[in-house]
């Protein structure tokens, strides 16, 4: 089984987001993914892994984070072309938020100085003079920050958008209305804790309170239970360890899922479940990836 994972599904193309699909590319990519696999929800794709009966080529789709053009620019395409798939909701950020690594792009995308200092941060002196520099500040100030614990990257992220103006952040992320509408027309939708930490990065109980109330939440929001987790960043043994998967069995759900490479096959741990996405933008490199990844082998935490 093939997992797709996907964060934003942009409108129109963004030089400051080049890896983001935008409506067309995702539409196009999703017709190829129709034409070759037997697409199914991820929940009814878990129950047959468990019990040895996947379809040939079953894939399911995958979305992170609960961004608004997820209900907005995704949801009407997948629903033009019969496809299901599962949004992985981090809590924290419903009705105007703004994840800390958005509030960095978009405070760059908008500073006016030819050159961004933060070296007094710990990191660089960036230009800014065209949107490849702007591109590249973004990925050297993100990777910078990406590993610090929540409440550090928190401030480091307040100190950026200060340097950079300190102008307000976009509501770039889905209010509690566009949920229930993306589960009304028949998405699944699963747990992504609350504030997307770095779970290796927190104590255990911390790391509990994160499941267990993203879950908590998004359960009263829809008034029906949420089997279905997505660890925040995912790559094991680096964002997650075995402890965290044992949280999420002992949390009420059924499954999660990784950033790991590969396909699940029998014995695949329902807890540690591959997905990725091919970033090629022909038809023929964007197939021949999605069939390397059936042979690769997965990574995973013991």
């Amino acid at each position: 089984m093939s997992i797709l994972i996907f964060h934003r599904v942009l409108p129109a193309h963004d030089p400051l987001n080049p890896d983001e699909p935008d409506a067309d590319e995702f539409e196009q990519r999703l017709r190829w993914v129709r034409s070759w696999f037997d697409v199914i929800p991820l929940s009814e794709a878990v129950g047959r892994l468990r019990e040895n009966r996947l379809p040939p080529r079953a894939m399911s789709i995958t979305f992170d984070d609960g961004y608004a053009d997820n209900e907005e620019v995704a949801a009407p395409i997948l629903q033009r072309l019969g496809l299901p798939a599962t949004f992985f909701i981090s809590t924290g950020y419903l009705d105007g938020g703004c994840m800390w690594n958005d509030r960095v792009i978009e405070a760059v995308r908008h500073c006016g100085d030819p050159r961004l200092d933060l070296t007094s941060l710990g990191l660089a002196t960036y230009p800014l003079t065209t949107p490849a520099q702007r591109r590249a500040a973004i990925v050297a100030i993100l990777n910078g920050i990406k590993h610090l614990d929540p409440a550090q990257r928190s401030q480091r992220t307040a100190q950026i958008v200060a340097a950079c103006g300190d102008r307000p952040s976009p509501a770039l992320m889905m209010s509690s209305d566009q949920l229930r509408r993306l589960r009304a027309s028949g998405m699944e939708i699963g747990g992504h804790t609350v504030s997307h930490p770095i779970l290796t990065r927190l104590d255990l109980e911390s790391a509990r309170s994160e499941m267990a109330e993203g879950k908590a939440r998004l359960e009263r929001l829809l008034g029906e239970p949420v089997t279905l987790f997505a660890y925040p960043n995912g790559v094991p043994g680096q964002d997650y360890a075995a402890e965290h998967a044992r949280l999420a069995r002992e949390c009420g759900f059924e499954a999660a899922v990784s950033t790991a490479w590969g396909a699940a096959r029998a014995g695949t741990d329902p807890f540690q479940l591959p997905r990725f996405t091919p970033w090629d933008r022909s038809r023929l490199r964007f197939g021949a990836r999605l069939l390397a990844n059936l042979a690769r082998r997965q990574i995973r935490v013991a």
